[in-house]
């Protein structure tokens, strides 16, 4: 009988696992894929790399920089700011700081007024000063938040709803105004970027930690049900196998999390992603791009290879096209997905070809306002649950859930056992 089954090989399982089995826990992760990642895959198609939906690695996030070694990565930077089409043409707005000799060209756009950006500052200011927990306090939606900061302008119109919806797969403004916040602030203090090898080199990473911690990673193991014996849980695979351990961590997806311990499914934003391969990039820049005319099902569209040339093989270039996934709707349509594109970049785009769409349903747990506490893991006794979805909506709030799983287990492990060598 093991320690600890970890279900589920994303980045809060692999993370919880490897945790544990560094302090000489005997962990087994199940996983039902053929392999780990979770949300975070890319595929090998023709070449070119494919990530599972358009995903960034940002950085600045305290979890990343604590689990994973971004050197080791190679990671290519996107530039820190948005390319927006206008009615009058095509505009770009950098970080100021980081591009101080951008400043004019923004104040030329006609996006940025003096007035919203002050208001956005009183927007923002809070979150590179107060915690989340704080930021919560009396939270109210991204919506109310920017009305009460009074930033009605272009630079919300036409800059911050287009591409935080991109961000979270939603825009209708019902996302938690103190969760904005702190993604702003980590976009603002980090640059975002993809592994050379794509978003699947992060949890393929968080893996070969584990398994040299002493994790055994089991994969194509698809658990079905827990049963609760005594002291133990059992857990019983689709191909008729089962496992023990003296406690579980289900480390998997909302929705199968909900049909393995009978927790109820919270609600998710999907994200439909369009991958296409071009001879020639419709640009040369390397920001996201953006409609600040609110036009067509297109959220955000960028050329992958100026950031990662690995995405693509040589001579050819890979660009992401992004949509908002409707629940009960109907997915945006190629024909319109290219129409759109073609309005957005200028540019004649009949000779793209579409390597590969990919519909994510459950893309982001949704954060509505206001914004709760993180969820306990511990969940029934010796049955814990981790995910994104038990925290915020993130590369961040998944490895951070991982870990307070492991240090609840550590935690009871030690209260229920007397010198237990292992726990030190």
């Amino acid at each position: 009988m093991h320690d600890v089954i970890v279900v589920g090989a994303g980045l809060a399982g692999l993370r919880c696992a490897g945790l544990l089995s560094a302090r000489g826990l005997d962990v087994v992760v199940l996983e039902a894929a053929e392999t780990v990642g979770g949300r975070q895959r890319t595929d090998i198609v023709d070449g070119f790399r494919l990530d599972r939906g358009f995903q960034v690695l940002n950085p600045a996030y305290p979890a990343v920089r604590r689990s994973i070694d971004l050197d080791a990565l190679a990671l290519g930077s996107f530039p820190v700011g948005v390319r927006v089409r206008t009615t009058d043409g095509m505009a770009e707005l950098r970080h100021p700081l980081r591009y101080p000799s951008s400043i004019a060209a923004s104040l030329r756009s006609g996006l940025v007024s003096g007035r919203d950006a002050v208001a956005l500052a009183r927007w923002a200011a809070p979150a590179f000063v107060r915690p989340l927990a704080r930021l919560a306090r009396n939270d109210v939606s991204l919506r109310e938040g920017w009305e009460a900061a009074g930033l009605r302008g272009p630079l919300r119109t036409a800059v911050l709803e287009p591409f935080l919806a991109g961000v979270l797969a939603e825009d209708r403004g019902e996302t938690s105004n103190a969760f904005a916040r702190l993604l702003v602030r980590y976009f603002a203090l980090g640059r975002p970027g993809l592994p050379a090898q794509g978003i699947a080199a992060v949890p393929e990473q968080l893996a070969a930690h584990a398994r040299t911690a002493g994790t055994e990673i089991r994969l194509g193991a698809r658990a079905e049900r827990m049963t609760a014996l005594g002291e133990s849980i059992r857990v019983e695979l689709s191909d008729g196998d089962s496992v023990a351990a003296s406690r579980v961590v289900v480390a998997v997806g909302p929705g199968d999390a909900a049909g393995l311990t009978g927790l109820p499914a919270p609600t998710t934003n999907g994200l439909q992603t369009w991958w296409f391969a071009a001879a020639e990039p419709p640009t040369g820049s390397a920001l996201l791009t953006v409609d600040g005319r609110g036009r067509g099902p297109v959220v955000n569209t960028v050329v992958m290879t100026h950031t990662v040339p690995s995405y693509a093989p040589a001579g050819r270039h890979l660009i992401a096209a992004t949509c908002l996934l409707p629940r009960g709707g109907d997915p945006a349509a190629e024909v319109d997905v290219r129409r759109h594109l073609r309005e957005i970049w200028g540019a004649d785009i009949s000779a793209w070809e579409l390597m590969r769409r990919d519909d994510i349903p459950h893309a982001l747990p949704a954060q509505p306002a206001p914004l709760g506490a993180p969820r306990s893991p511990r969940y029934a006794e010796r049955l814990y649950i981790a995910g994104d979805h038990r925290g915020t909506a993130s590369i961040q709030g998944a490895l951070t859930s991982g870990e307070r799983a492991a240090h609840a287990i550590l935690t009871d492990a030690r209260l229920s056992s007397s010198g237990t060598s292992a726990l030190g």
